[in-house]
């Protein structure tokens, strides 16, 4: 198949992916607003410690209003995984606009000259992806159309890390807004496999992770461990699994897939763990020495769509968004 074709066969399945979801779409934006992210490129290091001396860069979003007026609508931050912003990432966002929600399409990407980051970790590390998240917090919450004080953030893979930990005390003190947090965390197969210091300390606010019992990219075990220390610390936070569901299991323009697609050169979480140690360096927990995702882990996993785990993982977000921001059903 020739680069010509390939790309014929992508705009092909692009346009039935666009036809497909054209009336939900229609029925849910009244208004589509393109904003431009001031923030700052941060090392691990830098983020730990607090240096915010990094590179500063100019990111944008999408925030897609679903509802005409001028009443304030609650809103969630979408941060996409390795692979950028996606079709699916656009689906969560009609899926977030049916209820009434608002969606913020955040892309760290783009502005900072980067394609994919699945074999390349190291071009931005995931915790730089806080810094975006609580940057687009405080725009929104100047937004005339957003309640400020129901904001939740959606994170998916190596995103997660940002909407996951940015329930992070320590995290939000150093970097969010002085006057806004989150309202909650939503995480799908989140990268569970640093211990950061204090990062069971939590601003209180509710934590949802789901996470498939097959994904050999992003090990469910760390998450398990990681949501047991936060029940003993008294957070509200649940881990929904799903047997037999791989990484990326709510892919919705992978349904076509009977076989989960093999990258043989992604790098993954599996086995290997990483503490945060004295200023702000990450060691390898098992040797003490300073840990480097790209060579303490393994490469290669898999990633395939799961239309029951996708389904249930819809259902569970939606509900628990009306419960938390007091819409009705």
């Amino acid at each position: 198949m020739t680069f010509s074709h390939r790309l014929g066969v992508a705009a092909a399945l692009a346009l039935t992916f666009a036809w497909t979801t054209a009336s939900l779409e229609a029925q849910t934006v009244v208004r589509i607003e393109i904003h431009p992210i001031d923030t700052v490129t941060l090392k691990t290091k830098q983020f730990l410690t607090g240096d915010l001396n990094g590179k500063a860069t100019v990111i944008a979003g999408e925030l897609r209003i679903p509802k005409p007026g001028s009443d304030r609508l609650p809103a969630v931050v979408l941060v996409h995984g390795s692979g950028g912003v996606s079709g699916s990432t656009d689906r969560w966002a009609q899926e977030l606009n049916s209820i009434g929600v608002a969606a913020f399409i955040l892309d760290s990407f783009s502005g900072r000259g980067i394609v994919n980051t699945g074999s390349d970790q190291s071009q931005l590390d995931s915790l730089a992806m806080m810094v975006d998240a609580y940057r687009v917090l405080g725009r929104l919450a100047q937004h005339p159309r957003i309640d400020p004080n129901r904001i939740a953030v959606m994170g998916f893979s190596k995103g997660a890390v940002a909407a996951v930990y940015s329930s992070n005390e320590r995290f939000r003190k150093m970097y969010a807004p002085p006057d806004v947090r989150f309202a909650a965390h939503i995480g799908l197969y989140t990268p569970c496999i640093t211990t950061y210091r204090a990062d069971d300390k939590v601003t209180g606010k509710p934590i949802r992770l789901f996470h498939g019992i097959a994904d050999d990219y992003v090990p469910i075990g760390p998450c398990r461990e990681y949501v047991e220390r936060l029940k003993k610390a008294g957070v509200d936070v649940t881990l929904t699994e799903y047997l037999g569901a791989y990484h990326g299991y709510d892919n919705f323009l992978s349904k076509s897939d009977s076989e989960p697609l093999m990258l043989p050169q992604a790098v993954t979480a599996r086995n290997c763990r990483a503490v945060e140690g004295d200023n702000g360096l990450i060691l390898n927990s098992k040797t003490g020495k300073p840990f480097n995702i790209g060579t303490d882990c393994e490469r290669g996993a898999h990633i395939a769509y799961n239309e029951v785990a996708t389904t249930a993982t819809v259902k569970a977000v939606k509900e628990f968004l009306v419960a938390t921001f007091s819409l009705k059903p």
